[in-house]
């Protein structure tokens, strides 16, 4: 019945030491054999994204950058770029600078930051990337002349809530906002979501709804789980997910993903 699995990576394919646990790894391979289409959809970049394609063994277009970019995991083909039009990205940076949050803007997927701070540091140890200190944004960005793909805000949660409160009426349909952790707000196309590149990603192949499975934790993981035939939430997601998906499996760190693929694809009990 189902022939495309999209699963999440942080905090629902990931375990806390930010590894594939050796029964989600084992089951996702028996879909592979079975037939299924095994992708990854992820806020992660495309290259922070590749070595668990590759450890996966994955062989189809990977959804990154909360959908903003599908690109190929071994061909390298580009199924689907939106990024964030330049004019938004000024504009959301001088807006989330004077509030002195840290600010991450991405290009060609590479990682640029103004500085070097404690939330650089994080970011890069969760996603293995080094990030590059370029020093203030909007010059950097508009003698670059590109739309960056996305641009993320790192603060405390509650003071991304205020701002996503604030901005969102202001861009209206133009961006996409979301956040992908508690402390991670993500601005970017307004098409460039997990939904709209899973739909990209079916299409490859020409499945339909019905025939996908998408498995994720958080907001940013809604519009994937609400387009699949069968959507999926781990017992950690976030309260406002499990009440939208149409089922709920055991957390990042029980194998809640290889939970879906043995009772939904392997048909065990």
């Amino acid at each position: 019945m189902y022939r495309l699995l999209a699963v999440d990576l942080d905090d629902t394919l990931l375990n806390k030491d930010l590894r594939i646990g050796e029964d989600n790894r084992r089951a996702l391979a028996l879909a592979r054999r079975a037939g299924v289409v095994v992708t990854l959809a992820t806020g992660r970049m495309y290259r922070a994204t590749l070595p668990f394609a590759r450890e996966l063994e994955i062989d189809a277009p990977l959804i990154t950058y909360q959908g903003a970019l599908v690109k190929h995991a071994v061909t390298r083909e580009v199924v689907v770029h939106r990024p964030v039009p330049l004019a938004c990205a000024l504009d959301i940076i001088s807006r989330v600078q004077t509030r002195g949050y840290h600010i991450n803007i991405y290009l060609d997927d590479h990682l640029y930051v103004e500085r070097h701070t404690d939330e650089s540091r994080l970011y890069q140890s969760i996603s293995g990337v080094q990030a590059r200190a370029v020093g203030p944004l909007v010059p950097f960005l508009k003698e670059a002349g590109q739309d960056p793909t996305k641009v993320l805000v790192i603060a405390p949660e509650e003071k991304l809530d205020e701002l996503a409160a604030e901005l969102k009426p202001l861009y209206g349909d133009d961006l996409h906002i979301t956040k992908s952790k508690p402390y991670f707000l993500e601005f970017s196309h307004p098409q460039a979501t997990k939904g709209h590149a899973l739909a990209a990603v079916a299409a490859v192949y020409g499945f339909k709804p019905a025939e996908v499975i998408a498995v994720g934790d958080s907001y940013n993981d809604l519009e994937m789980i609400e387009w699949a035939g069968l959507g999926v939430a781990v017992a950690n997601a976030r309260p406002q997910v499990k009440a939208r998906a149409d089922y709920v499996t055991a957390s990042n760190e029980d194998g809640g993903v290889a939970r879906v693929v043995e009772k939904f694809i392997l048909g065990w009990a």
